[in-house]
């Protein structure tokens, strides 16, 4: 999936960029894809899939990296910065089922059926939605995952993000697309982002075309949701965003492990402004960890504030109770 993702972002700038060449130089494995005996909420490294990466584009081994938006934490190390967000696949989860299960759905499953993810978020929030499921870890990419499910009768079930699903070219193995009101997303989720060295002035003017700006504004409203709460994957946090008419609709929601205390609210600001030319140092304001020239700053820092309103508002009412204690019991699983 790296390699596919990836390809994907040079294909885009050999078409936009013919005169300069490209050349995809390493493939390497990260501490999150050596680790596979360990679910991931339990390895507590926030860089897991990005530490090597980050080293090799320090080392000027490479000019930019590319991730999935989700795995990338809401503060870069200093001396980096996210120079694109593309235009984001389909943010939601989807169930891919065991060919014995073939056109069920998670609700007709037999009581005790086994559903495999690696997301304190997906089993929290399907623990209360599906009482009578249960919920084991799964680790891998995803053809070591869809073969533990496709050769082993350990799981009925198990979830995945649909955009990778997508990207692989397994859109047939979806059974059920998981909507906001079954399962909220992950912060990011759907999105490829392109990380550069943030002085690197020419690398981040070429790679910023390939910044979508509805994706950007809905990515900066989630990162500072997580920022301000504090959240990794050590908790389970939650999201839903919807950009419509110069309006962005954020919902936000954090849960305990077993999805019995739960706190959501949405909130909306206007992202509407012109672009204005800002020269001078304005040019390269980060935004939690993005730097988006071609966006109208001004919508950045609405899309920013939302985030930071909307977790202050789920603080005030409780949260960080909910997932001092959701980190805690991970911790001591």
């Amino acid at each position: 999936l790296a390699r596919i993702q990836t390809d994907s972002i040079v294909t885009m700038l050999r078409e936009l960029y013919p005169d300069l060449h490209f050349e995809i130089v390493v493939a390497m494995s990260t501490t999150g894809d050596k680790i596979l005996d360990t679910a991931l909420s339990k390895i507590g490294e926030k860089s897991l899939f990005t530490k090597e990466l980050e080293n090799a584009l320090e080392r000027n081994e490479v000019d930019l990296v590319v991730h999935s938006l989700k795995d990338l934490p809401t503060s870069l190390p200093p001396g980096f910065t996210i120079g694109a967000v593309c235009k984001r696949e389909n943010p939601l989860d989807a169930v891919v089922f065991h060919p014995r299960n073939c056109g069920k759905t998670l609700s007709l499953l037999p009581e005790k059926s086994v559903i495999g993810t690696s997301s304190l978020r997906r089993a929290a929030q399907l623990k209360k939605k599906f009482p009578h499921l249960e919920f084991r870890d799964i680790r891998g990419n995803l053809n070591t995952r869809l073969k533990k499910l496709d050769e082993k009768e350990d799981f009925s079930a198990i979830i995945l993000a649909a955009a990778g699903l997508k990207r692989m070219g397994w859109e047939n193995r979806i059974g059920q697309l998981l909507g906001p009101e079954d399962c909220l997303y992950a912060v990011g989720q759907g999105a490829l982002a392109v990380e550069v060295r943030a002085k690197d002035q020419e690398i981040l003017n070429m790679v910023s075309t390939l910044h979508d700006t509805d994706t950007v504004l809905c990515c900066i409203a989630e990162r500072a949701f997580m920022k301000r709460l504090e959240g990794g994957c050590s908790v389970p946090v939650a999201v839903n965003t919807l950009l419509k008419d110069g309006q962005l609709y954020l919902t936000g929601a954090v849960y305990s492990l077993d999805g019995s205390d739960s706190l959501k609210e949405t909130m909306q600001t206007s992202v509407s402004y012109p672009h204005q030319n800002e020269d001078g140092p304005n040019d390269d304001v980060q935004h939690v960890g993005i730097t988006a020239k071609n966006v109208p700053g001004q919508a950045q820092e609405a899309a920013e504030n939302l985030g930071v309103e909307l977790a202050s508002l789920l603080l005030s009412k409780g949260a960080k109770h909910i997932l001092s204690v959701a980190r805690q019991l991970n911790d001591a699983r």
